[in-house]
């Protein structure tokens, strides 16, 4: 039998490998899988992966829904969660330039605060991922019918749900074939898209300031309150997700010491950047109650007024672009929290499995893709996205927390490429603002996620309590 560790924080900040032990009833088992996934990706690739993943929800989902909630101020609302992003992504490129794993978050606090953490952790990262996942792919939905109506074939509302589900299949499948042909088609999809999204939003920009056009009559700021800012904050954070995403595929990135914390940070900036810009120029297009009443694709109408029909053609179109590369990262990112979860045995060990021809964790993929089609079929866009930010909300803050853990006791081989300015104050203040973030979100959100964290506790318990982890390089 296995001998003994503890699991709280701290516990695996010991030993030089990542050896993962498991203990039976009457042998002791020894995992050493050497096989590792391929560095293919540049900084484009990790800025593809983090900006388009981004970019979908934030700017073609949400400022309908946004303005509804929190009127102009919704740009605040973006911007504070593009503070929080940015309070999270120093802390997160440190510990993986030091642990430049596949895995990204699950790895970081699994070596740092122990198993029990590692498992609710990797497992609520699985789950936050295909509610994301899903949220894109309805979104996705929802511009494909819209580009096809502006094309002048009309389809009607129910097929939504079918060509989300399509899609995600055909996602899920052309990761399979390899992360380099997925990689190519973000950095296609994510170049084509920012040109479109600069041309709108400079234009509308220009417009809404009455430098090529009448100036916009302006709107009270805040007219429910600054409450609705926070509750607004904390819905729209899904839009943030994209940078930890790098991280999910460190073990993939070419000089990670570089290029995660480039990828991340930069991510970070550009998007909340055009987030801010994007909300200005929608409101200022119709204001908070007319925008609100015009849904998810409410952009698409912004584009018509100011540019007619070509601005609303460019709209739809981006908005297709943009679910489109968030829904492929992120079930790349999903299938890399499943791998690196079963290699390290707090999972059955097949679902690490790499297919040989492609040198792809095949299994992993079909565990990603298989749960984001049935969430697809509930619709449920809001709910949907607020679960997401929920686990991800608290895999951020624990990820500060594991920073702190591992600056405290600084073992042997953490040695980081890249460290995080303003410490500890800065990632002190990313687990605060992450915890406090999830207190403002609607009680079904809160409900629904701390479910999903107490299954995987029991998961822990009932099969991974006696993994243990050894070490981080």
């Amino acid at each position: 039998m296995a001998s003994e560790e503890p699991t709280g924080l701290g516990a695996n900040l010991e030993g030089e490998r990542p050896d993962v032990e498991r203990s039976v009833e009457t042998d002791e088992a020894t995992y050493t899988d050497d096989s590792e996934l391929e560095r293919t990706l540049g900084l484009s690739g990790g800025l593809a992966i983090g900006v388009g993943t981004m970019i979908g929800a934030g700017i073609f989902v949400f400022p309908g829904i946004a303005a509804g909630q929190a009127g102009p101020a919704a740009a605040g609302s973006f911007a504070l969660g593009g503070v929080v992003a940015l309070l999270v992504a120093l802390p997160t490129s440190e510990l993986a330039t030091a642990m430049p794993k596949s895995g990204g978050g699950y790895y970081f606090i699994s070596r740092a605060l122990g198993t029990l953490a590692g498992t609710v952790v990797g497992l609520s990262l699985w789950f936050g991922l295909v509610f994301a996942t899903a949220f894109y792919l309805v979104g996705f939905g929802y511009y494909a019918i819209d580009t096809l109506a502006e094309l002048g074939v009309t389809l009607g509302g129910g097929l939504v749900i079918p060509i989300a589900l399509v899609f995600g299949a055909g996602f899920t499948l052309l990761n399979v074939t390899g992360t380099e042909n997925a990689a190519k088609l973000q950095n296609g999809v994510v170049a084509l898209l920012l040109s479109i999204l600069v041309f709108v939003l400079l234009w509308g920009s220009l417009d809404a300031l009455g430098l090529v056009g009448q100036p916009s009559a302006p709107e009270r700021f805040m007219p429910y309150g600054s409450f609705p800012v926070l509750t607004t904050a904390a819905l729209v954070f899904t839009s943030y997700l994209g940078f930890a995403q790098v991280a999910t595929v460190a073990g993939e990135m070419k000089r990670p010491g570089r290029n995660l914390p480039l990828a991340m940070v930069g991510s970070v900036l550009v998007v909340g950047t055009l987030y801010v810009v994007t909300v200005f120029v929608a409101t200022s297009a119709f204001g908070s109650e007319r925008l609100a009443s015009l849904g998810e694709t409410a952009m698409v109408d912004v584009g018509r007024h100011y540019l007619g029909a070509p601005g609303a053609v460019a709209i739809v179109f981006g908005g297709l672009l943009a679910t489109m590369s968030s829904a492929n990262a992120s079930i790349l990112s999903t299938s890399r929290a499943i791998y690196a979860v079963s290699k390290d045995a707090l999972l059955p060990r097949w679902a690490s499995r790499i297919n040989l021809k492609y040198g792809t964790p095949h299994v992993a993929l079909g565990m990603a893709g298989g749960p984001v089609l049935v969430l697809v079929a509930t619709g449920r866009v809001e709910v949907l996205a607020e679960v997401a930010s929920f686990l991800h909300l608290v895999l951020y803050g624990l990820i500060c927390v594991a920073l702190l853990v591992l600056r405290r006791n600084e073992p042997e081989w953490y040695d980081p490429d890249f460290r995080t300015p303003g410490y500890p104050l800065v990632p002190a203040l990313g687990a605060f603002a992450s915890f406090a973030l999830i207190g403002f979100m609607q009680p079904a959100s809160q409900v629904i996620g701390l479910a999903l964290m107490l299954a995987t506790a029991g998961w822990y318990f009932y099969y991974a309590r006696d993994v243990r982890l050894r070490g981080a390089l």
